[in-house]
């Protein structure tokens, strides 16, 4: 049992226990990608396993998660609504290098700045964030630019010891998880065209700056090459872009 994968079996029971999931397509070669590296003793085998799902609120809901051994392990959980919903997206970077752990949970806003926007989906979620922020120091400093697509409930921890992980990391996923579900149950489709617009631009810019930033790029070229690892990005874990092309 690899240390994310708890969490990958907890989120896919519980979206099955309250929402209808169906499957999202994986564009072929993309379920599951093995290699290997180093040498000799320190030879290690990495297999990168995505999965994908979608239901009538949300357009995707998919996870790539990479095992590497102790010391490389990576969960990226994200969900993403359909455009005519004004949700914020659930994400979860769940991180494990040599240098350490590093966690990032959030719902991430489509409107940062709007303040009826912030009380509708950050506000309800303040008092979850505060509870696990005693149990999880806030993980120092991030890029300026990602700033405007993060929440005042942006959970970013870097534990120090794998139990923390274990135990506390995942009671802050799972509560994340349930909030961000209460959300999908309440939501009302969007139908003012303007907000439409709205709704689809602020996706794409999140999009475009996740899919240039990813900051799992340089791990996915070095194991898969160049051209896995681009399509990997645009074509399934940011894929809103072309989709809206084939539209």
């Amino acid at each position: 049992m690899t240390l994310y994968q708890p969490f990958l079996d907890y989120a896919i029971a519980y979206m099955r226990s309250r929402l209808d999931l169906q499957p999202y397509p994986i564009p072929q070669g993309f379920e599951s990608k093995v290699t290997t590296v180093g040498k000799g003793k320190n030879q290690q085998e990495v297999l990168t396993t995505s999965y994908a799902f979608q239901t009538t609120k949300l357009r995707q809901i998919r996870a790539a998660h990479v095992q590497g051994g102790n010391s490389l392990q990576v969960l990226n959980f994200v969900i993403f609504p359909h455009l005519n919903y004004d949700l914020p997206f659930f994400g979860a970077d769940l991180v494990t290098l040599p240098g350490g752990h590093l966690i990032a949970l959030d719902m991430q806003p489509l409107f940062r700045d709007d303040a009826g926007y912030q009380a509708k989906y950050t506000q309800p979620i303040l008092p979850i964030f505060h509870a696990h922020q005693q149990h999880l120091s806030w993980g120092g400093d991030f890029p300026e630019e990602a700033r405007p697509f993060f929440s005042p409930a942006f959970l970013w921890t870097r534990p120090q010891e794998t139990v923390v992980v274990e135990t506390q990391v995942f009671a802050a996923f799972q509560d994340y998880l349930k909030a961000y579900l209460d959300f999908v149950e309440q939501v009302e489709p969007v139908t003012d065209s303007q907000s439409l617009a709205d709704i689809q631009q602020a996706q794409l810019r999140y999009l475009r700056y996740r899919a240039e930033k990813d900051p799992a790029r340089g791990m996915f070229k070095r194991f898969y090459g160049d051209e896995w690892t681009e399509e990997y990005i645009h074509g399934f874990l940011f894929d809103l872009e072309r989709k809206l092309l084939c539209v």
